[in-house]
């Protein structure tokens, strides 16, 4: 008994481990580490990764070509070292082939400026060399048809590695048109690169390497440092948003592309590498704060076994004190006995028989004496289960701690989420805002310019009818004087005879019309020469007419996206309606003011009111006042202006 209890009390001692809290840093401490970090986060990081990157390569070719030596020294293995070296040169050149294949995809994505689609010739190049480094050092599988070599073994362990990759399995099993595990391979591939989790599910499988043996030979590309090298310039390939359509395209066929690349260009491996080096560090945040919130969780914990350590000292303390007064009556019992004993011996000389009495009555103190040692016994093992009990409690609450940490940890993730959406649609209200403001000025500026060149038509028109009128007018003249001249000549012919006498005064009047007839011709001859000018002048209206007709489109399509980012706007200030409660009113819903009643019209047009959803006119719902839901000052109908104004002076007071 005495032997078992200090063995059963440094058991759970054993089992009840002590954190001390000096080993423990504090929050100050990690928070100065990781100001340190994001003050060091574009400059020491990359030099420093990408000269690791440069010696363990270098390190790796070394040894390598030391290996080789020594095979030449001994004389034997030629052959292993032929294959070896051109091992590294394929290593090699394929990843300076990635390098610049991801540069290039990556600055003419930059440069266009807007999402890829398979046809482009970058990004086609790109996945031949991804599909290259894949295959390069493929076990060849044994089938019923013969040897098979195919990329798309190692991608499906990414399912099983990686749970969050199971819709793209789904997604490739499920297209018909492919027949091949290539296809299926290229599928994969393009799925992984839309969703920008490729560089995520490729490190998830350099991870598991001895995964990656069934499929791979040791001296294959993803097997060694140069796979770890690539996975890092695959997380630059995030910044790209690509649209790749899988239906009604032959992944199954051979794909041939031309490689042009620049000889000027050099290869550089730190700048390839600084978007590896920023999801790293992001990676180091989130396990930074993860380790603060195990820290926390670890110490309440301590606490909390702390408080049951000492509950369970408490019982041992009074199971030792039991254990010590059985102790003193078995001590009782034993000198009662050993007197007795000597009374009997000193007493069996003289009376035998009140000896044969006594002892019948020490027979039965000693049946009494057992009895009590079987209780103590079955008092003993039931203390023992007791203990056993106390440890399964233990481990059970072990267990519900790693629950709770488990689901503290999924519920903080989510929070981090919905505050994420929560910004991303700010963000796009600020845009949307933004660019609905550009858009009214551009169409004020444009309105001004196109009421100008109409005043400016509508002169040149004036102008127009007025020449117009000028040359009928000489015309007119022109006519009149012919006819003159003509019934001049008649009376002459017929009063030849009668009026020879007055032949000088009718050729000094010949003279004189001949001299306005001349007059006449240089004013048509300068009407002509303004017309010309007028038909030029209207030459260029017609042109700036085309150019009218041209500004006029543009402001339709102007005028149909304002249309459209103010249904985009009616849609967001809708769902920010539903959020708050109220109701947005729609257009066609109402006629009339709501306020003053009169109709809507032309000159009345039709305003909501960003706090009740309502529609007004612009008399009654001129006020302007910023809300919790919008970022700047919005209008606001006369109701709602007076009981806000009337809220916040209630608040102030």
């Amino acid at each position: 008994m005495a032997a078992g209890e200090p063995c059963a009390a440094a058991g759970m001692k054993e089992d009840f481990e002590i954190i001390d809290k000096t080993q423990v840093p504090d929050t100050a401490e990690l928070k100065n580490v990781e100001k340190e970090k994001e003050e060091a986060k574009w400059s020491a990081p990359i030099l420093s990764l990408a000269k690791k990157a440069s010696e363990n390569l270098a390190l790796s070719y070394g040894s390598a070509l030391k290996s080789a030596a020594s095979l030449v020294a001994d004389g034997s293995g030629a052959a292993e070292l032929t294959a070896r070296h051109h091992a590294m040169e394929e290593r090699a050149n394929l990843m300076n082939m990635m390098k610049l294949s991801i540069k290039t995809l990556i600055q003419s994505a930059l440069s266009l400026g807007r999402t890829l689609d398979s046809d482009f010739p970058p990004l086609q190049q790109f996945f031949v060399v991804l599909e290259h480094c894949l295959k390069h050092g493929l076990k060849a599988k044994k089938t019923f048809i013969g040897q098979n070599k195919s990329f798309f073994g190692p991608l499906e362990l990414v399912e099983k590695l990686c749970p969050e990759a199971s819709d793209i399995a789904t997604s490739v099993k499920n297209l018909p048109e492919l027949k091949t595990a290539v296809g299926r391979g290229r599928a994969w591939l393009y799925l992984a690169l839309m969703q920008k989790k490729l560089a995520d599910y490729l490190k998830v499988l350099l991870d598991h390497k001895h995964l990656l043996s069934e499929f791979y030979e040791p001296d294959a590309l993803m097997m060694e440092e140069e796979g770890a090298v690539i996975v890092g310039l695959l997380v630059g390939l995030n910044v790209i948003d690509a649209n790749l359509c899988l239906k009604g395209e032959d992944l199954d066929s051979q794909v041939k592309i031309k490689f042009k690349y620049n000889q000027d260009e050099g290869i550089t491996a730190v700048l390839d590498q600084k978007h590896y080096v920023e999801e790293l560090n992001r990676h180091l945040s989130c396990t930074v704060t993860d380790l603060q919130n195990k820290i926390d969780c670890l110490e309440k914990t301590n606490s909390k076994l702390q408080e049951e350590l000492a509950a369970a000292t408490d019982r041992i303390g009074s199971l030792q004190e039991e254990q010590q007064q059985l102790k003193q009556q078995n001590e009782l019992i034993r000198e009662r006995s050993e007197k007795s004993v000597e009374v009997t011996k000193e007493d069996t000389k003289v009376e035998l028989d009140t000896y044969r009495q006594s002892r019948q009555g020490l027979d039965e103190m000693y049946s009494d004496v057992w009895k009590q040692l079987k209780e103590e016994k079955k008092i003993r093992l039931e203390l023992e289960k007791e203990l056993e009990l106390q440890i399964g409690m233990k481990t059970e609450m072990e267990i519900a701690m790693k629950l709770l940490e488990k689901d503290t940890h999924e519920k903080q993730d989510t929070l981090v989420a919905l505050r994420q959406q929560l910004e991303e649609v700010k963000a796009i209200n600020l845009q949307m805002f933004h660019k609905s403001q550009n858009a009214e000025c551009s169409l004020q500026q444009k309105t001004e310019a196109i009421s100008s060149f109409e005043g400016k038509t509508n002169e040149m028109m004036s102008s127009m009818k007025q020449m117009e009128e000028r040359l009928q007018h000489a015309e007119k003249a022109r006519q009149a004087a012919e006819e003159r001249c003509n019934k001049m000549k008649q009376e002459l012919a017929s009063r030849l005879d009668t009026c020879r006498q007055q032949m000088s005064q009718l050729d000094s009047k010949c003279s004189t019309l001949e001299k306005e007839l001349k007059s006449e011709k240089e004013q048509r001859q300068t009407l002509q020469r303004e017309l010309h000018r007028e038909k030029d002048a209207t030459s260029l209206l017609k042109t700036e007419l085309e150019q009218m007709e041209g500004l006029k489109k543009e402001l339709r399509k102007l005028q149909d996206e304002k249309q459209q980012l103010e249904k985009v706007l009616i849609g967001v200030e809708l769902g920010k309606f539903k959020m708050h409660g109220h109701t947005w009113l729609k257009d066609d819903e109402a006629t009339h003011c709501k306020q003053c009643e009169k109709e809507f019209s032309i000159s009345r047009r039709k305003h909501h009111c960003r706090n009740c959803g309502d529609i007004f006119c612009n008399t009654c719902s001129s006020n302007e006042l910023a809300l919790p839901s919008y970022p700047k000052p919005v209008r606001v109908c006369d109701t709602c202006h007076t009981l806000l104004l009337q809220r916040c002076s209630s608040n102030s007071s």
